[in-house]
């Protein structure tokens, strides 16, 4: 399993920077898959702590349902949008992919479900200093990090 430790110990500048990114605000969205394959976004909100990324499942909550079937994911931090004639200053998005594991009930009783992040990707969509190139900063355990950037 890919922790989020171990981005931060491969990584720490760029793992500072998704963090970063995604303490911005609270409401993050997820993408799960539905049982016939399709794709489902929702609302989620997530946490960075002891070395891990987790997040929770509400009781009968069908995201909850997708990742016990299917445990892939995509996590998409807060979009902040650029401001016109500012845009080098647009901060960027982040984004984690990876495997839902179960990590055991979120709180006392039947308050839901909690899911810790095996990770798989994580990826920061930025622009260039002069606004003008799209720049993909994107990590992997396998590959490392790895910067694109084009027009």
């Amino acid at each position: 399993m890919v922790a989020w430790a171990d981005v931060e110990r491969a990584e720490p500048e760029f793992a500072a920077r998704v963090r970063r990114l995604f303490d911005a605000g609270r409401h993050k969205t997820i993408a799960t898959l539905r049982a016939d394959g399709s794709p489902r976004i929702s609302g989620i909100e997530c946490e960075f702590a002891d070395g891990e990324l987790t997040f929770g499942s509400m009781p009968g909550a069908r995201k909850g349902a997708d990742l016990r079937r299917d445990p892939r994911f995509a996590l998409h931090g807060p979009t902040v949008h650029p401001v016109a004639g500012k845009e080098a200053e647009w901060p960027g998005e982040a984004k984690i992919a990876g495997q839902a594991v179960p990590a055991g009930p979120a709180g006392e009783g039947a308050a839901g479900e909690m899911f810790a992040a095996d990770i798989s990707e994580v990826a920061i969509t930025r622009l260039n200093p002069d606004a003008t190139l799209l720049v993909i900063e994107s990590w992997t355990p396998r590959r490392g990090l790895r910067v694109v950037e084009r027009e």
